[in-house]
């Protein structure tokens, strides 16, 4: 799927760290992954001091985190907070990383943990530069959407209702600070934040009753239509963001499903409305996760896709569980098995019972 880069190619030879630093952060903004993954492992080697090492390990994080290798990711930034006398700048951003890493493993408690801490910190100390400023709303946003995550695991209904409103808070929060920091800097991915953010905020909503279910999935299958055009993306922050409005969608539809009082919308006819929103969410998940190669969303379009084929298959026919992959289904179907652990389990189902194209084999 991907290599392990050598170190840097080029001279180094005269080059200081910091100019190298330099091109690891150019690598970045032009999606050159493979070269900043190279030019990190060079920073890291010829590192003379803690503060050296801790941002060589901090770029070679985020080199990992655009390959969706969250594992790799964990240990660059556990190496980073190792070091003594770091900078608290670059301290908060290892942190805030490491943060985004236990999130997209779904490690959730690690996750709303770490980013409590930086919503407290800034609760008491407040923000001062555009990077502090960036830390705050990350930190509500990853509170926010790792207690949106969280509502499944709730055993009361008391603690999903609680779970549910302190989601509410942050993500709000999250979206104005977002919005804030895009008219401030004019930086598109500060949009594609907050409406993310903003999405997130529908399916908590739902979640608290202060939102119908047909009314949440009305509005993300109306803005999903309206929004998205893959020939002519506005950004590819702004379009991510519309992916996670697919999986909001599916959430909620998948959610309204489970409960009683809504049963019989999955009974009575061929294909249920919560089912065909399912459907329409997931598909849209893994046709923008395939345009911008990101791999959190493909765990979960296979995930919330593997759910929906489940409850189709309780019908008298088992043709919901039907799945035909090719040679590209399945090699990015091991891929995500490989980066996301907890969807291991998932994914060997999903194999298990696939119908596998000559192709492929």
């Amino acid at each position: 799927i991907d290599h392990e880069a050598p170190a840097y190619g080029g001279a180094v030879d005269g080059v200081s760290f910091a100019e190298l630093d330099e091109l690891a952060q150019a690598s970045h903004r032009a999606g050159e992954l493979h070269e900043m993954e190279g030019v990190a492992r060079t920073m890291r080697r010829i590192a003379g001091t803690a503060h050296e090492r801790a941002v060589a390990a901090n770029r070679l994080a985020g080199a990992y985190d655009g390959f969706g290798r969250y594992p790799r990711v964990l240990r660059c930034v556990q190496e980073g907070l190792a070091e003594d006398r770091v900078a608290p700048d670059l301290r908060l951003m290892l942190v805030v990383n490491l943060a985004n890493a236990y999130y997209s493993l779904w490690n959730l408690h690690e996750s709303q943990s770490i980013s409590s801490g930086i919503v407290e910190h800034f609760e008491l100390s407040p923000p001062r530069g555009r990077l502090q400023g960036v830390a705050q709303a990350f930190g509500l946003a990853l509170r926010g959407h790792s207690r949106r995550r969280a509502l499944g695991r709730c055993v009361s209904h008391e603690e999903f209702a609680r779970t549910a409103d302190d989601a509410e808070r942050d993500l709000a929060e999250a979206e104005r600070l977002y919005a804030q920091l895009a008219q401030e800097h004019d930086d598109p991915q500060y949009l594609g934040l907050a409406n993310t953010a903003k999405g997130g905020l529908i399916e908590v909503r739902v979640a608290a009753g202060r939102l119908g279910p047909e009314e949440g999935i009305n509005e993300i299958v109306t803005r999903l239509d309206d929004a998205i055009d893959l020939a002519r993306p506005a950004t590819p922050h702004l379009l991510e963001s519309w992916g996670w409005w697919s999986v909001f969608g599916a959430n909620i539809a998948m959610r309204a499903g489970q409960c009683p009082d809504d049963a019989r919308r999955w009974i009575g006819s061929e294909q249920s409305d919560f089912e065909r929103a399912i459907a329409i969410c997931t598909n849209k998940a893994a046709e923008i996760a395939d345009h911008l190669n990101l791999w959190p969303l493909r765990e979960r379009a296979f995930t919330l896709e593997w759910f929906r084929r489940q409850r189709v298959g309780h019908s008298p026919s088992d043709e919901g569980l039907t799945w035909t992959l090719d040679a590209e289904d399945v090699r990015v179907l091991v891929g995500t098995m490989g980066r996301f652990p907890l969807f291991r389990q998932t994914g060997w189902a999903i194999l298990e019972r696939a119908t596998v194209t000559e192709a492929a084999a």
